[in-house]
């Protein structure tokens, strides 16, 4: 199995999943770090680096 970029969001949902129910206070931390992610990859930032 290869992973793509359709693969990386549900991975990153799932260990973030797990680490809030092991960490509820890590939640804001999660949180934050998955939508900067989502943000600069929606942006295309990460593309642009593969150049």
């Amino acid at each position: 199995m290869t992973i793509t970029a359709a693969h990386i969001q549900p991975i990153v949902a799932l260990i973030a999943g797990i680490l809030i129910l092991i960490m509820p206070r890590f939640l804001n931390l999660v949180v934050a770090i998955y939508l900067i992610f989502i943000g600069l990859a929606g942006l295309g930032l990460f593309k642009m680096l593969r150049m």
